[in-house]
Parts: structure tokens; C-alpha cells; sequence
């Protein structure tokens, strides 16, 4: 597997002399080579370099440009030989580019799998320019590979030597701690990143995986959020959907706070969608997707959307999402598989292969096009052009047992019987982990060993007694024409939730027993006995949903036209105007200066300067200060932004950053009362 490794880029004015009057070329064609590649023509850049070693052979500048090129171009011969040449020609005391050469020759080596002789140039490289903390970090990621976790430590303390304001070598050396299971000696080492640089998304994911395994499930929920916040971290969305019950349960109940203290951000209920989603709650999951959708639309929103209109089995509106995520971007053919797939499954074969005819003439390299392709072809009955994608599909990866499964079915067929043995026998060499998605039962069967296929099946259910495998074993019986068996673990697979109904109903695996008057019963039950559950889950969120939330009512006065309710922050009891067109909370300085003396507010409190607006348009700039506690009737807010304005006799004015967060709200002013609907 190659490493995929970032290759230093030197940025170096060539006709200058440095420290220790080194002469670096200046001659044409070098110059004109330097310039093509930092115009991004590599191609030109070599020609000219070449040139150069015509009339320079001993330039080691110049093979060490011509390295760097050809290693991006995974051309690693041509790379090596560079490199050598580099290392032979660079003066000795240009200590930079000598250690770079080396640098580049390690990641030549690394490439080529060869981690003995990439240490080695690594090591030579630090002894040369040993404050340099490349070459550290390229030998702590091999040894981290390899396992050797006390020798990447060393690597990693040594760039905290060199770096020590920087997160590198402490996140380095908690990723060995993690991997070592040494959960809290990880989560310290995140967080002291985290001290160096707070926005560091990635620290947060990784503690928050050492949070989970130390139980502390609160703390590894709020350090993901934070690492989404901060710019939707991969890990963090790892572990977010990963999440299992009861921690899912938490993690939607703390996204949904997020989307109520941020309902401009389509982020948090597209993430609650992802782990309703997850959590099969199909339902729940296409409302947050709509929810997410009102405030921005995204062709990633769209597929999901019809993703799960797929599962609930509306095929009419997962098409028309499926379509509305393609016009937004045609150029994803991800989403090409995914229309095709679902035509497939509302019986639009024909319709299915085109798409998949384009899919695959944009990506003609790509095996899982072939395999779907000729899947639906065999399920039509066209053996022959079910081969014919069965075997390109093998072609572009030997290594998919099912290609082979699929084509030693249709050989079978069209009485191949020699072709068909020989690809049963390979799905058998191929699939020998038993767990999840296996087939080598089927090709036991293909091969005349019924009781053999039998007992992989039991082992399959064995190690994983999951609806998928329960499917699988029904398939399975049907084809061995023992229908009573297959029913049953039908049956058993409709009972632990598979619900694919569609599929079911277009498999020609159980072809045998979809005559039986119990087969369309069976099917028919548990399809409404699956919408029902549906239902029910959507109306239990929403029972839960009118559980959180709350009504109180705050009475009011009206004074020069202005509305004024009864308020406390921190505890300090004043009275503000409602300004609906106020976009913060601003208070005078007086009442600052008074709760800052009195110890309402403290200097942590402080938290800089922003320009501000009333409802009058009127633009003026002000101390912006954070309220840990406002509260008015039944409702307390924590950390609410307000700005204390200069004017000494400004009222008090009540903004969008408090009335934004307490939901919908509505002044009854027979009662003089504000009454608000909020969220507990």
C-alpha cells in the first residue's frame, strides 16, 4: 500500500547566496525549469531540467526538481535514480538541499515499501539539518505503522523540542497512546493541544475517542460537536454516526440544543438526520433533512432524503429527490448508481442499465458499475450480457467474490458447467472470513456440496445472527428447493428488520417459493406491520418533541410606545425593551459599570468590540460582553452575547441573540402579557 505522504516544497530564490555563500545554478534552462513547474506545467519542467543536465551533468539542484516531479508521477524508478544523483551532486555544505535530497529519496524508499532504507535517509537528513522536523515526523508515522509506538514517541518528542507551541508531536504522541489503549495518558495529551490551538477540530475528535472509552460519554458527545463545529470534522462525524443506543439517543438530544442555539445553520439538522438515519429512524430522519433543506439547500440533503424515502418505501419521492440532487450537481455519477439502483428496485430495469451505461462510460475503471450492471441483467435474463460485466468487473478487481458467484450462476445456466465449477471454486478461495455479506455458501451449493453449504451458513449465523444473514440462509434454502426451511428464515429475517421489501420481491434467488400462498402472506405482514412502525416512531418524536417544549407568560408595560418586561442577568434584577429589530442585547454603561463593581459581571466576562445596530438603523461601536445567565419568568439562557453601549442613558434593549433562542413568541396585548413557547 503506498504511503500517502505530503512531499516538502521548497521555496528558494536560486540566484541568491545564502548564509554560507553557497552558489546555487542560475543558468537558463534551470531557471526556465524551476519556473514551469511553479506555473504547474510539470511536463515543461522536465524538458528544461534535462536540458540542464545536458550541459550540467553534475547539477544536483536540478536532479533533485526532477525527483520531486517524477515521485508526484508515482514514476518511483525514475524518482530513485534522480535522487541518487542528487545526493551524489548537491555540495555538501548547501546543508538544505542535501537534507532534502535525502528527504525525498527516504519518501522515494517509502513509497517503494522499502521502510529499512527510507529510516535510513531520514536519519541521514536529521544529522544534516537536525532542527528540521520533517524528516522526525515522516520516521514517527513509520514506526507508528509498524507498531513501534516507544521509538515514534521519541520522534514525536523531539519535534515537541523543536515545535513546542505546535500541536504535531503531542497529537503524534497521543495517536501511540490511543492505539496502546492507554486511554487517559491519550485524552491529557489532546487536551494540552487543545490548549495550543483551540480550533484544532481534529483534537477534539481524538479525545473524544478516548472519552468514549473511558465511559465519559458527555464529555466525548461535546468534544464532537465541537470538532463539528468547528469545520465538520471527519472523525468526529466517525464516531458521531457510529454512535449506539443510549448514546445516540444523547447525541441527537445535544445536536438538537446546537440547531436550537444556531437555527440559521443547516448543519445541525442535517447531522441529526445523519444519526436518525443511522439508527434506521428513516421518518425522523427526512424531517431534519427538510428542516436542514428550508435553510440551505444541498444536493448531499437531496440524496439522503431520497436514500431514506428509498428504505421507507416511497420509490416515487426518492426519485424525485434522487433527481433534484442531480440537477444540483450532475456531475457527481454517485448519484447515477443511486437513480439507477432505485429504478431497479421499482421494476424500471431497463431504464436502470442506461444510467448505468453512463455511469460507466464516465467511469470506465470502476468494477462496482460492471457488477450492478450485469447484477441487473441477470435478474432480466440476459445471461450472456450478465457475463460479459460479471467478467470486467473481475477484471478491475480479482479479488470480488460475488463477480465470481454471478458469473458461475449464468455459466451454470447456459450449461458451462467446467466455467461455472472453476468460479465457484474461487468464491470459496476468496470468501473465507465468515460474518457479514459472505456468498461462499452459495458456491458450495453451485458445486453439488449441500451439506457443506449448510454448515458455512450455520457458522455465518453463528458469528452474526443478523437479519442480512438471515436473508441470505433463506435465499439459500430456496435454491435448494427445501421451501418450508426458506420460509422460515424469512421469516426470521422480517422479524429482525430486514425490510427490503422491493428486493424481496425482484430476487430470483427465491424464485422457488414465490408461488406459495405463505410466501405473499408473509410479505404482505410484515410490509404493514414495518409502515405501522414507522408511523409510530414519528409520532412518538413528536409526543417527545411537545414534551420539551414549554409556555410561560411574562406580563409587560408600555412606556413612550416602547414594550418593557421584567429581566435578570446574573442575578441582578433590571427591566429591558423588547427591540425585535435590535440585533443583540445592549445595556448602558452605567448599569455595565454598576453590575462590574458589584460583581455581577468580571473581566472574564469581557470579550472584545463589535459594531451594532437598533431597529432605527442607527450603527455604533461598543464593548461586547458574554451574559452567563439570563432569565425572564420560567426561562434562563446561559452565555448570552450583549454590548454595552456609551450613550449613559440608553435603555436597556432586549435583541435577536435572546429572542432567537427562545423560540416563537407572541405579545397579547389585551392581557399585556408576552407569551412565549420555548424549548426546555
Amino acid at each position: 500500500m503506498k504511503k500517502i505522504l505530503v512531499l516538502l516544497v521548497l521555496v528558494t530564490n536560486c540566484c541568491m547566496m545564502d548564509a554560507q555563500n553557497i552558489k546555487r545554478p542560475d543558468s537558463y534552462n534551470y531557471l526556465r525549469g524551476l519556473e514551469a513547474r511553479q506555473n504547474g506545467d510539470d511536463d515543461e519542467a522536465l524538458v528544461y531540467l534535462n536540458k540542464e543536465l545536458e550541459e550540467h551533468p553534475k547539477n544536483g539542484y536540478a536532479y533533485a526538481w526532477i525527483s520531486m516531479i517524477r515521485a508526484e508521477k508515482e514514476e518511483y524508478g525514475k524518482a530513485l535514480t534522480a535522487a541518487d544523483l542528487a545526493v551524489k551532486h548537491i555540495p555538501k555544505k548547501d546543508k538544505e538541499y542535501l537534507s532534502y535530497a535525502y528527504s525525498l529519496r527516504g519518501f522515494v524508499y517509502l513509497n517503494l515499501e522499502d521502510t529499512i532504507k527510507a529510516i535510513n535517509d531520514y536519519e541521514m537528513a536529521i544529522k544534516i539539518s537536525p532542527e528540521e522536523t520533517d524528516s522526525y515526523e515522516k520516521m514517527a508515522q513509520i514506526y507508528y505503522e509498524q507498531g513501534k509506538y516507544d521509538l515514534s514517541d521519541e520522534a514525536y518528542e523531539k519535534i515537541c523540542k523543536l515545535t513546542p507551541g505546535e500541536t504535531l508531536g503531542y497529537m503524534g504522541k497521543g495517536r501511540n497512546a490511543l492505539e496502546q489503549k492507554k486511554y487517559a495518558e491519550a485524552a491529557d495529551l489532546f487536551t494540552y493541544s487543545i490548549k495550543l490551538d483551540d480550533a484544532f477540530s481534529q483534537a477534539y475528535a481524538f479525545r473524544a475517542e478516548c472519552n468514549l472509552a473511558l465511559s465519559r460519554t458527555g464529555e466525548a458527545i461535546d468534544d464532537v460537536i465541537k470538532a463539528l463545529s468547528i469545520d465538520g470534522n471527519n472523525k468526529a462525524y466517525n464516531i458521531m454516526v457510529e454512535m449506539k443506543e443510549p448514546e445516540a439517543s444523547t447525541m441527537i438530544s445535544k445536536l438538537k440544543i446546537q440547531q436550537l442555539k444556531s437555527p440559521n445553520d443547516y448543519k445541525w439538522p442535517l447531522y441529526i438526520g445523519f444519526v436518525y438515519q443511522v439508527q434506521e429512524r428513516y421518518a425522523e430522519a427526512v424531517e431534519y433533512y427538510k428542516a436542514a433543506n428550508k435553510i440551505e439547500e444541498t444536493d448531499v440533503i437531496f440524496d439522503m432524503m431520497s436514500s431514506c424515502y428509498h428504505e421507507l418505501g416511497d420509490y416515487e419521492l426518492a426519485l424525485e429527490n434522487i433527481n433534484q440532487a442531480i440537477e444540483l450537481d450532475s456531475s457527481d455519477d454517485d448519484f447515477l448508481m443511486s437513480k439507477a439502483d432505485l429504478l431497479y428496485q421499482m421494476g424500471r430495469g431497463k431504464e436502470a442499465i442506461e444510467l448505468y451505461d453512463e455511469y460507466i462510460q464516465k467511469n470506465p475503471e470502476n468494477y462496482g458499475g460492471y457488477y450492478r450492471r450485469g447484477f441487473m441483467k441477470d435478474n432480466l435474463k440476459d445471461a450472456n450480457g450478465a457475463i460479459e460485466d460479471y467478467s470486467t468487473a473481475i477484471l478491475l478487481n480479482p479479488g470480488y467474490a460475488y463477480a465470481y458467484l454471478g458469473r458461475a450462476d449464468k455459466y451454470k445456466l447456459i450449461g458451462k458447467e467446467d466455467a461455472a465449477i472453476k468460479d465457484y471454486k474461487t468464491v470459496i478461495e476468496l470468501d473465507t472470513i465468515y460474518g457479514e455479506n459472505n456468498c461462499a455458501q452459495f458456491a458450495y451449493l453451485g458445486i453439488g456440496d449441500t451439506e457443506k453449504a449448510k454448515q458455512v451458513q450455520d457458522e455465518i449465523l453463528a458469528h452474526s445472527a443478523s437479519a442480512g444473514n438471515y436473508y441470505d440462509a433463506a435465499c439459500l434454502y430456496a435454491r435448494m428447493g427445501e421451501k418450508t426451511t426458506s420460509l422460515g428464515y424469512l421469516e426470521k429475517s422480517l422479524e429482525k428488520g430486514f425490510h427490503k421489501f422491493a428486493h424481496i420481491r425482484n430476487d430470483d434467488d427465491l424464485d422457488a417459493i414465490r408461488d406459495m400462498k405463505e410466501y405473499e402472506e408473509l410479505i404482505n405482514k410484515y410490509e404493514r406491520i414495518y409502515q405501522e412502525e414507522q408511523r409510530k416512531k414519528g409520532e412518538k418524536e413528536h409526543q417527545a418533541e411537545k414534551k420539551r417544549e414549554g409556555m410561560c407568560e411574562i406580563p409587560f408595560t408600555m412606556e413612550n410606545g416602547n414594550c418593557y418586561i421584567k429581566c435578570e442577568i446574573n442575578g441582578l434584577p433590571l427591566r429591558f425593551a423588547l427591540d425585535t429589530g435590535a440585533s443583540d442585547v445592549s445595556i448602558s454603561m452605567v448599569e455595565a459599570t454598576f453590575m462590574m463593581k458589584n460583581g455581577y459581571l468580571s473581566k472574564s466576562d469581557i470579550v472584545g468590540t463589535a459594531r451594532y445596530s437598533n431597529a432605527e438603523g442607527y450603527v455604533s461601536e461598543g464593548m461586547v460582553i458574554n451574559l452567563k445567565k439570563v432569565k425572564f419568568g420560567e426561562m434562563e439562557l446561559e452565555n448570552v452575547r450583549a454590548s454595552v453601549v456609551k450613550n449613559q442613558i440608553a435603555p436597556l434593549l432586549l435583541g435577536q441573540t435572546v429572542l432567537s433562542r427562545i423560540g416563537k413568541f407572541e405579545i397579547d396585548n389585551h392581557r399585556k402579557v408576552l407569551i412565549i413557547n420555548y424549548h426546555k
